[in-house]
């Protein structure tokens, strides 16, 4: 009986504790995961300017490794919930071991392609020797993150679909201790070490990545869980591997425009100065901390929004929708006072030159105040993903972060300049929150044919 009531307590148990106690272990998990490349950055602004304009460059690509990550994890979790909470462990055990395979090939793929085109990259954006060198050195060998990466964000992902939060959590930290460890280390050559600049940041980033892989594999394999593998369940399913594509496609776009964004809004910076892109990629890192806190609280609805979806229970999956909202609420107005409050003292930490810090408060500020926007928006395409409307989901993402944003940020750039870009991103979300509202009051859940989506 005991185990009948662990299995199911997505089912019943009180849903603002049960999103509390789903939320805050992935909450400090997705913010740790983004930690990486703001601790390389706050480490190599003290090598020198160009050294963080590298790392800020490249950044766009390492985000997109995350993203491709947290596609396929996000698949396999909420397809996990789906089947557990309609009691098929079979599907669940086959949808874990798929996503694996799946993790593993598409970001050696990727890994390939990266090598490839790793140059013309960083042309776009610098034409400085030094700078050039300085981001090819760091992503020579930061290219060798997007496996571990992908493998332990998915085994992460399938652990918290089965309610699981806090092994995630622990090989999560575990990692960012890695490289928080060894980055100072590294790049400035301590304890005997040659000091290695960026490359030791890159060393150091990859190395944090492979001890979460490592301890990811152990907890799934060597500690009980509500899925188990097995080799039978690893030969390929295609239809798997096509609703895990399908069904984490809107996390991906959430992500990937993460990405995209920073690039499109590197391209109007670079019409400025190389240190207006410097700025922006600093705090894109910040920011990622608040909003990947965010996304820790989102991957905790989504496996209550999903399995409850999967139980026929609407109640909950709208009580689910409301408490997560104002939970997003919360987070993010607390994080807009932070950076409200803390603006000079962040920018400081980047080491920055005077041209940066004139117009990185009034940055900092304005883009800070559509935070709270972000979070209702986030949570209304993750409910449309929860239940299969994944279209809606998607299209949501899309216009906050390229369809609204870009031709936004194109007028103001014309108009105000640099205030006219950073003004765009609180313009571009007020747009969106009002648009994804009107959108979740237009669409009907089908409660009754779920087995059949």
């Amino acid at each position: 009986m005991e185990e009948i009531l662990v299995k199911n307590k997505m089912e019943v148990e009180p849903i603002k504790s049960l999103i509390l106690k789903m939320s805050i272990p992935p909450l400090i998990s997705m913010c740790m995961q983004y930690s990486y490349n703001l601790l390389d950055c706050i480490f190599v602004s003290c090598v020198s300017e160009k050294s963080l304009s590298a790392v800020s460059i490249i950044f766009p690509i390492t985000t997109l490794y995350i993203a491709i990550a947290i596609w396929i994890g996000v698949g396999v979790s909420v397809l996990v919930a789906k089947y557990l909470g309609e009691k098929d462990e079979e599907k669940a055990n086959t949808i874990v071991a798929n996503g694996i395979i799946v993790s593993f090939v598409v970001s050696s793929l990727i890994t390939f392609i990266t090598m490839k085109i790793m140059r013309g990259f960083i042309l776009s954006f610098t034409s400085d020797s030094e700078t050039i060198g300085l981001a090819l050195e760091y992503m020579d060998i930061c290219v060798f993150m997007a496996i571990p990466c992908a493998v332990h964000i998915c085994i992460q992902k399938v652990l918290q679909g089965t309610g699981n939060m806090l092994a995630p959590m622990c090989f999560q930290i575990a990692g960012v201790l890695t490289n928080l460890i060894f980055d100072p280390i590294l790049i400035f050559g301590y304890f005997g070490f040659k000091p290695m600049g960026v490359r030791g940041a890159a060393i150091a980033t990859v190395m944090g990545y492979t001890v979460s892989t490592i301890l990811a594999f152990f907890v799934l394999i060597f500690q009980k869980q509500k899925v188990k593998l097995g080799l039978k369940y690893f030969l390929i399913r295609f239809n798997h591997v096509r609703d895990i594509f399908v069904v984490g496609f809107p996390s991906f776009i959430m992500n990937v425009l993460g990405a995209a964004m920073v690039y499109n809004t590197n391209l109007f910076l670079k019409e400025y100065s190389e240190i207006a892109i410097a700025f922006f990629g600093a705090y894109f890192k910040i920011q990622q901390m608040v909003i990947m806190t965010l996304n820790g609280l989102i991957q905790g609805c989504i496996p209550v929004m999903s399995y409850n979806y999967g139980a026929k229970r609407e109640d909950r999956l709208k009580e689910s929708l409301k408490i997560g909202t104002i939970v997003a609420i919360i987070l993010t107005s607390f994080g807009i006072v932070m950076l409200w409050t803390f603006t000079k003292n962040i920018l400081l930490t980047f080491n920055p030159p005077k041209e940066m810090f004139e117009f990185g408060i009034f940055g900092i500020r304005i883009m800070s105040l559509g935070y709270v926007f972000v979070g209702i928006t986030t949570m209304i395409a993750s409910y449309m993903q929860s239940t299969k409307n994944v279209g809606k989901s998607i299209l949501i993402n899309l216009c906050r972060q390229l369809l609204v944003l870009v031709p936004v940020m194109f007028v103001g750039s014309k108009t105000l300049g640099l205030k006219g870009i950073w003004s765009a991103f609180l313009i571009t979300e007020l747009i969106c929150v009002v648009f994804s509202f009107v959108l979740y009051k237009n669409t009907k859940i089908d409660m009754e044919n779920i087995g059949s989506r």
